[in-house]
């Protein structure tokens, strides 16, 4: 421990002597960290110290008389620069200490001791750097001692787990993993932090991990509840590639030698992490050739591997998923997905084919395409449930919902959304909208200039089957208004509106420009 003011009271051989009354300091004051002690009789000395420091003085600028305004102003210039404490040595200058200084130090909240004759001060300056040392000592030992615990701990059979074990017993502090799908993995001690502490670290966690950089960030969790906690949280991964945030509680804050036994364990936890991420790419090179094997029909060899690995394949009806996999994202969906497997017993399959993963799912876990959509900001398309002879089917409908998905901006569109619409719907949304335009153009040109509302009438027009009864009753006009609208329409188009084919090319452009 560094020393402080009241370590040097206690010290038997300097003799000090407390002035200003215990009771009447602020708390915390006598506690307080002693960084160096500095000896001025300087009327203004504080352009010479700095904060946590000790002033020794023999009372030379108080003159005779010790003014109480001069003793008030002096000791508040020392308060503003922080000094931990006045020490004042008599019997050199004056017989005994100013009563006008006292009564301002105990006014003012500066502890104020005296200093006997026989005390030089330098050996308390003497005393203050021993015990600096002292401390720095111990800490460069406490650390050297705590990372070789750490570094034995990394060599057992879980070595993350003891590696943060054997780091929250030295830190006297909650540890935490979040990885890289932004959940809780492992911490030290279990459930050390409850809600909603717990539940802002978390969250903090994944806002770095959505920003993929790597970072260092102190937070305070818990600032409206009774007992806030600092907390330090830092990315582990390089950047692009985060394998998860350490979480350390460091109420007060780290010093430097705590900062070095962390240091190091966030190089072993980023090298443990960078072992799984190795094997993780060979499970997913195998998950690929897996899944490229149950797309072409091949379900035996898939259904003996993964069985063996993970556990048996989804169950039919079964739908297919698929998303965007962008190389932000690709560590964290997997990790997100490998959990997902775990949960389920193996009754999940995914892989990754080119830039997409490709998901097969029970009914009873379509939920999770909502739960990637959200997280991850990605457009997923799901196919209709099928069975084992169905897959390839299903994984076209699940292609075509992700076009959709991607086009729309919706999060997950389901391919029955799809084929509800029709396949004239389908194809008007492909490559069409240039022509639709075109085609359209006559009317929308005309309503821009005449402000009429013809292209307004065609649609209803079309969605009531060309029947101008009903058509005028959903616009509120009469049926010869209609007609003449779409007779309009017709010369302005160049088309014959009353057989199907001009009627349902019309509709397609319409579909097309929505």
């Amino acid at each position: 421990m560094q020393p402080t003011v009241q370590t040097l009271l206690d010290r038997p051989e300097l003799a000090l002597g407390l002035r200003t009354p215990a009771a009447e300091l602020p708390e915390g004051a006598l506690s307080a960290r002693v960084v160096w002690a500095h000896s001025s009789d300087l009327a203004d000395p504080t352009p010479f110290l700095d904060a946590g420091h000790v002033l020794l003085t023999t009372g030379t600028q108080f003159g005779d008389d010790a003014e109480v305004g001069f003793a008030s102003g002096y000791v508040a210039r020392l308060r503003e620069t922080g000094v931990a404490a006045l020490g004042f040595g008599t019997e050199v200058i004056r017989e005994g200490t100013p009563e006008s200084l006292v009564e301002a130090c105990t006014a003012q909240g500066l502890p104020l001791f005296e200093v006997p004759y026989r005390v030089p001060f330098i050996a308390i300056a003497r005393t203050v750097a021993d015990l600096i040392a002292e401390d720095a000592y111990a800490r460069q030992a406490w650390a050297l001692n705590a990372q070789r615990a750490i570094s034995l701990a990394a060599l057992r059979p879980d070595g993350l787990s003891a590696t943060l074990a054997e780091l929250s017993h030295r830190l006297g502090a909650w540890v935490g993993l979040i990885d890289a799908t932004g959940s809780l993995d492992r911490e030290a001690p279990d459930d050390g932090l409850g809600q909603p502490l717990l539940g802002e670290v978390v969250g903090e966690a994944r806002s770095m991990l959505r920003r993929g950089q790597r970072a260092s960030r102190t937070v305070v969790a818990g600032e409206s509840t009774e007992s806030p906690q600092r907390m330090t949280l830092q990315t582990l991964g390089g950047g692009g590639a985060l394998r998860g945030v350490l979480a350390i509680g460091d109420s007060p804050e780290l010093d430097q030698a705590g900062r070095e036994v962390v240091t190091s364990v966030i190089a072993l936890a980023g090298l443990a992490l960078e072992q799984n991420r190795d094997l993780d790419r060979a499970r997913g090179h195998l998950r690929s050739g897996l899944l490229r094997g149950i797309l072409a029909g091949d379900l035996t060899l898939a259904e003996r591997v993964a069985t063996e690995m993970w556990g048996p394949l989804p169950s039919a009806p079964m739908r297919i998923a698929v998303m965007d996999a962008p190389l932000t994202a690709v560590d964290r969906l997997t990790e997100l997905l490998e959990l997902r497997v775990e949960e389920r017993g193996g009754r999940l399959f995914f892989g990754r084919d080119d830039e997409q993963f490709v998901l097969l799912l029970e009914e009873v876990d379509t939920g999770l395409a909502d739960e990637l959509a959200t997280e991850f900001e990605l457009p997923v398309g799901l196919s209709d449930p099928v069975g084992t002879g169905g897959i390839a089917l299903a994984h076209e409908q699940a292609l075509r919902a992700v076009e959709r998905a991607r086009e729309s901006g919706s999060g997950v569109v389901l391919f029955d959304e799809i084929s509800r619409q029709g396949v004239l719907a389908f194809l008007a949304r492909t490559d069409a909208r240039a022509v639709a335009l075109a085609t359209l153009a006559p009317l929308t040109e005309h309503d821009a200039e005449n402000g009429t509302t013809l292209l307004t009438t065609t649609r209803t027009w079309l969605q009531h089957g060309g029947q101008f009864d009903a058509t005028a009753q959903a616009l509120g006009v009469h049926r010869h208004t209609v007609r003449s609208r779409i007779a309009l329409a017709e010369r302005l188009l160049g088309r014959d509106l009353s057989g199907f084919h001009a009627r349902a090319d019309l509709w397609a452009a319409l579909l097309a420009v929505d």
